[in-house]
């Protein structure tokens, strides 16, 4: 079905079938020094920030692969490499990212990349009855269950976020 809203992640997730909202936030709005620009998000959707996920892309022995883990929280490179079965990991070049994903940073949605990427969740993921993260553009959000997350995804889930 096509949407006012329609990105590569949507497309994919109507596609799939998987059951989700969208949710629209003005871009500007991290006035405030204080808090992180996703957490400004989850503030600006009224949702606890716990619930908001970003995608992260990093680099496994040579291999982007894509993480996702609390606005709240950092991407544990060392974990991530554990939970790719890798030896080493550090973040990707910035234009890496958006050249795989298609995605601009800041935008990055962990569905409708351009090259699919392996993907780890972290397990805090579960912990809620629906999570958000990018829907492929800045200003917007895509809630859905975490098992839809999970499958759609083939995501591996694993303790990934440091403190």
């Amino acid at each position: 079905m096509f949407r006012m809203s329609a990105t590569p992640a949507t497309t994919q997730l109507d596609r799939l079938g998987v059951t989700y909202r969208l949710h629209h936030y003005d871009v500007s709005i991290n006035d405030e020094l204080t808090i992180t620009y996703g957490e400004a998000v989850a503030k600006e959707i009224g949702v606890d920030a716990e619930r908001v996920f970003k995608t992260l892309v990093a680099t496994v022995d040579g291999d982007l692969v894509a993480g996702i883990v609390p606005v709240t929280r950092k991407l544990n490179l060392k974990a991530l490499a554990k939970a790719t079965g890798g030896k080493k990991a550090s973040m990707a070049d910035p234009a890496q990212a958006e050249r795989a994903t298609g995605y601009v940073v800041g935008g990055i949605s962990p569905f409708g990349q351009k090259k699919r990427l392996r993907t780890v969740a972290d397990q805090t993921v579960t912990h809620f009855e629906t999570v958000y993260v990018s829907a492929g553009r800045r200003g917007l959000q895509v809630s859905l269950s975490p098992t839809d997350l999970v499958r759609s995804l083939e995501a591996t889930v694993a303790d990934i976020a440091g403190p």
